[in-house]
């Protein structure tokens, strides 16, 4: 790894991760890179992933060497392990020292020992409320995941779902009316932030600042609250009315 700094190696692993992802790809290869990737990011021996089938059945999808894939499977045919308890509970899972781990997992913890794994770590994979998956880390060293840690891991577990979700790549036909709806939803917006800013007499910046505030209160996407506020008068005075006290607040 030299000494390029890892912030340098995250950021150039997302970057070249992306890429891809905007150019014609095949799934499996990229989310096996994404595993190499964040192996190497983390110096930890290996990494896994294992996504579920429409069934609620979980799969592999990628492993970083055969080691892996056959702790992996292993895990599923136990019905037991990080990546298997981090699906069903949707909760990262982060195991120092696997030793300690013998009554969590009877099954799993000694066969991972004997494949030399001493840690394991997994994220869930969740998109739209649903939890898809999970990556999971093995490591060769009782280890502890930092903060950092946990936030590269859970990068690359987002990416994935990405790749995974969105399968095929852009293509001129998908890109232009996607362009489209991003510039009406952008227009619409400045409509709202205008029409709040003369009505409530605050800056621009506080109007836009107000849209985003409410839709987060109210777990909406922000267009969508600039498109009611505009089109549907008849929602107007209780929309102002949580905004002044936002703005209160």
């Amino acid at each position: 790894m030299g000494d390029t700094p890892r912030e340098t190696r995250v950021l150039d692993a997302v970057g070249s991760l992306v890429d891809k992802l905007l150019d014609d790809f095949d799934v499996v290869d990229l989310v096996t890179e994404l595993t190499e990737r964040c192996a190497g990011l983390l110096d930890i021996a290996a990494a896994g992933l294992l996504l579920t089938d429409p069934l609620g059945q979980l799969r592999l999808l990628a492993a970083t060497s055969g080691a892996t894939r056959e702790l992996e499977l292993f895990q599923l045919q136990a019905d037991e392990g990080p990546c298997v308890e981090c699906y069903a509970t949707g909760q990262p899972i982060s195991v120092a020292d696997l030793r300690t781990e013998t009554s969590r997992w009877p099954r799993f913890v000694p066969a991972a020992l004997e494949a030399g794994v001493a840690s394991v770590h997994a994220v869930p994979m969740r998109a739209a409320g649903i939890v898809l998956g999970a990556l999971g880390l093995f490591g060769s060293q009782p280890a502890e995941l930092s903060a950092a840690d946990r936030r590269v891991v859970q990068t690359l577990a987002h990416i994935a779902c990405v790749a995974i979700l969105q399968e095929r790549p852009p293509t001129p036909s998908t890109v232009v009316p996607r362009l489209r709806s991003a510039l009406t939803s952008r227009f619409v917006v400045e409509q709202a932030r205008g029409f709040l800013r003369g009505h409530l007499e605050v800056s621009v910046d506080e109007a836009f600042s107000l849209l985003r505030r409410y839709a987060r209160a109210n777990g909406e996407h922000l267009s969508d609250v600039a498109r009611r506020l505009m089109a549907a008068p008849n929602s107007r005075p209780e929309m102002l009315a949580a905004m002044v006290e936002l703005v209160q607040g």
